[in-house]
């Protein structure tokens, strides 16, 4: 049975569990499986980046950084959005599909600055189902929890996070996901919560917002994005396969 359980993939387990569309994960079950997929040992961040480089301008936005002034803090965030969505024989990565540009694009408008929430006090810890409780915005989060994993690493292994084996980032990823460590205005578990949706929703979004590069992505699930019409397909009793259509292709 151990045996079974290491040939399950992360992205497999994204697959049956639905968290690939927005479904939460608790008790820590991706923390257990962080380290595994279908080869066997992970896959690395150098492996994604082979796979990534710019995007195709007609495919999504160009591959440029809009929040992160600090390359180090770029790079460390890349190497947690790989851990939480690496890539393997179904396809790239969270670094090959522009995931950390997507996040740095939403980390510089409305998202990161939290423009349409109320944020103003009282700040109390509130229960999970009451959601945003913290007087600091998404971008200062994000921040935050960059360096504190940057620290962790310092700390346990005395390297910097982007030099850790995959394992080791696991270990500390992990630790935030079960709270394990401080952060100031908010919890590790929160930042670990919204680092992990905005990996996915940077997997999954329409490419004209830099994450899904080439929509590959969607050719992982077979979804077919934004058709302009399905008129020609929809009285055909014939299963249809669909290449996926991104907002920004329509002309």
């Amino acid at each position: 049975m151990a045996d079974e359980k290491k040939d399950v993939s992360r992205r497999d387990f994204l697959k049956t569990a639905g968290v690939a569309t927005g479904a939460l994960v608790g008790g820590g079950v991706i923390g257990g499986l962080i380290g595994y997929n279908a080869k066997g040992g992970g896959s690395s961040t150098k492996e994604g980046e082979r796979s990534g480089g710019r995007a195709d301008q007609s495919a999504g936005s160009p591959s440029g950084r809009m929040f992160f002034t600090n390359d180090h803090d770029f790079n460390v965030l890349s190497e947690a959005t790989e851990r939480i969505f690496p890539e393997d024989d179904l396809g790239p990565g969270a670094i090959g599909l522009g995931v950390p540009y997507f996040i740095d694009h939403q980390l510089a408008g409305a998202y990161g600055n939290n423009d349409k929430e109320y944020m103003q006090g009282p700040f109390y810890g509130g229960e999970v189902t009451q959601g945003y409780q913290t007087r600091l915005r998404r971008k200062e989060i994000f921040l935050q929890g960059i360096r504190k994993l940057e620290q962790e690493a310092k700390s346990r292994f005395d390297k910097s996070f982007t030099d850790l084996e995959g394992e080791q980032m696991d270990e500390i990823i992990t630790a935030f996901q079960k709270d394990e460590v401080e952060m100031e205005g908010v919890t590790a578990g929160f930042f670990f919560r919204l680092l992990r949706s905005a990996v996915l929703e940077g997997a999954y979004s329409d490419p004209m917002y830099g994450g899904n590069r080439g929509m590959e992505g969607w050719k992982m699930k077979n979804f077919p994005g934004h058709q302009a019409a399905y008129i020609d397909k929809i009285d055909s009793e014939e299963f249809q396969e669909i290449d996926p259509q991104s907002l920004g292709g329509h002309h």
